[in-house]
């Protein structure tokens, strides 16, 4: 049986890495974009089970991404990672049925949180 794909845009090219590391040292296959332009070019209709963005991309943000990809039909849990998000920012990620991860990503927090919604969806602010 494939390895569950884990969608993931990060315009920095270290933490793209780094999270793909981690991520497949879990077991995970990830497809990762440095933009979320990349990521509409793409035909990435697949099993993918979550979604990863980083909020501040260049381009298109990852709310905007994650909302074009709704309206594309794309259901799959997401998790939205940036640093410092205000009040006001957590909740529009939970309006949008999304999860935050803050940065830094310390840890496995990452990791398990899409451990945790890549099966059971869910909203919340970390």
């Amino acid at each position: 049986m494939p390895n569950p794909i884990v969608l993931l845009v990060d315009d920095d090219p270290a933490v793209r890495a780094s999270i793909a590391f981690a991520l497949e040292i879990e077991g995970y296959d990830v497809a990762a974009f440095d933009s979320a332009e990349a990521l509409l070019a793409t035909d990435h209709a697949s099993r993918h089970i979550c979604i990863v963005l980083d909020h501040r991309l260049p381009g298109l943000d990852g709310l905007t991404l994650l909302a074009t990809l709704r309206a594309r039909g794309d259901a799959a849990p997401a998790i939205i990672i940036t640093s410092n998000p205000p009040q006001r920012f957590c909740r529009r990620v939970a309006d949008v049925g999304a999860r935050l991860v803050e940065k830094p990503l310390l840890c496995d927090e990452l990791v398990a949180a899409v451990r945790e919604i890549a099966g059971t969806g869910g909203t919340q602010c970390l």
